[in-house]
Order: C-alpha cells, then structure tokens, then sequence
C-alpha cells in the first residue's frame, strides 16, 4: 500500500498555492522529509510568475505538533548539527512573495516555528500555540526562541518559553504572535481571502514591501529609513506604478503586471 504524500499542493486560482502538511497519524509532526518538501516546494513555486502569495496549512485539527521525536530522540549532537534544520526554515522565510501561515488546532515547538517563518499567521479562535520543547529535555531550535521574545518582549518569551505552557489564538493575537484571529475552521479561508487580496497588488512593491520590512527590523533605523527611500524609488521605474495613479486618477481598478 502506497504511504500518503506527507505535502499536498493546491491551487485555489492561479495566483494563490496552497501547501498542506499531511500526516494525520502523527498529528503532522515535522520530520526530515516533509521539512526538505516544504522548502523545496515553497522554493519552486516563489520562481513561478503567476504565484503572487504562498499559503502553509495543516488540517481542520492539527497545524504542526512539533518536530517528529522518534525522527531525533537517538540522535548524536553531530547529527543534529549535520541535519542543521534551520536551513528548510530559510527557504520560507526568504520567499521573495508573501507567504501566510493558516493555523488550526495544535502549532506548537517546530509547528509554532514553522508559522513563524511566516509574513502572516491568521489563526482559528480554538487554535493552541506554544513551545514546549523544555518538557522534553531541549528548547527550540528553529528559531522559536529569537523569534518570540522579538514578537513579545524577553520577558513575556522567558515565561512561555521556560514553562513550555501553550497559549490560546486570542493570547497569541494580544501579544503580537499572530496577525488575525479567525473563527475555528476558517483560518484556511480567511488567508485564501488575503491572498486574493495581495494577489491584487503590485507584485513588486509586494515583494519590496516584504523585504525592506524583514531587513529594517534589524537595521538601525537611519539604515531601514534608507532602504525604504530606495524601495520608493524604485517604484517609479515600474509600469504598475505608472498604472497605479493613472487609474486613481481616472478612477478606474488598475491592471497590475508585475513590471
């Protein structure tokens, strides 16, 4: 009997791909294989020019429920090092077109990680999030703990992150974990609904946008002030922008090109 495809890719319209994590039997744990599928997918189908916005989903349950502890419990710290998973979570955050995370149910430890790799995380309202890795002996290496504390101060992640405890979607919203809080079975729907609204825009001021956001947090900001002038002026050699204020001006819906 043939195992199912661990990663199912859709396609709602041809400017919107879905990736969905597909193993039921583990609560969609994430192991080797469908960390190298989700990168090599979400790497293939940013380089497609009809793809304007990407979306990582899991079922109507269960997000991600961590890494797979059977993949890593044996594990040496050489092979740890060797498999240096960081590197999977790289390819979905330097996606150059918006990527947006649907969360139901479960994301925690590396499913938590995961959605943070995101742009946009909207989350059902009975979604349960946290990083409980010091439960099991270690603490989170795909980000979580660098990320979180940048989300919610050091000492709010000090408190989840040392108790492993998991918080609620409405928490998650409150300390800036996630962008939107959606009624429970919807997340999917209400970031296919985003996509089509970013799916509109100008894919490169989209894409420009994403970038010098991401940069500027870590640059000082004289430094991400400049990078955002530059970004301006960019624009202005674009046929979208021509056609941008054009069509205010007419006042008609503008056609974006992606040139």
């Amino acid at each position: 009997m043939t195992a199912p495809d661990s990663l199912l890719v859709e396609r709602p319209s041809d400017a919107i791909v879905v990736f969905r994590l597909n193993r039921p039997q583990v609560r969609n744990a994430l192991n080797l294989e469908v960390r190298t599928r989700l990168a090599d997918e979400v790497t293939r189908h940013a380089a497609d020019e009809k793809i304007r916005c990407l979306i990582v989903t899991g079922s109507d349950t269960v997000f991600a429920a961590g890494a797979d502890i059977g993949d890593m419990a044996e594990a040496g710290p050489v092979e740890i090092m060797a498999r240096n998973l960081q590197k999977y979570w790289r390819a979905i955050m330097d996606c150059p077109k918006p990527v947006i995370a649907a969360v139901e149910g479960f994301a925690l430890g590396g499913g938590l990680e995961l959605a943070l790799c995101a742009d946009i995380i909207v989350a059902g309202e009975g979604a349960r999030l946290g990083l409980p890795e010091v439960k099991i002996g270690i603490l989170p290496g795909g980000g979580g703990t660098q990320k979180l504390a940048r989300l919610v101060g050091g000492k709010r992640a000090m408190l989840l992150l040392l108790t492993g405890k998991m918080f609620s979607a409405a928490e998650a919203h409150s300390m800036g974990v996630i962008s939107e809080v959606a009624p429970t079975g919807q997340a999917l729907a209400r970031a296919i609904e985003i996509a089509r609204e970013i799916a509109a825009q100008p894919p490169i001021a989209v894409m420009q946008i994403k970038e010098i956001v991401n940069a500027g947090l870590n640059a000082p900001l004289d430094t991400a002030l400049m990078l955002e002038r530059k970004a301006l002026q960019l624009q202005f050699a674009t046929r979208d922008q021509k056609e941008g204020m054009r069509a205010f001006l007419e006042k008609r819906k503008p056609t974006f090109e992606g040139k």
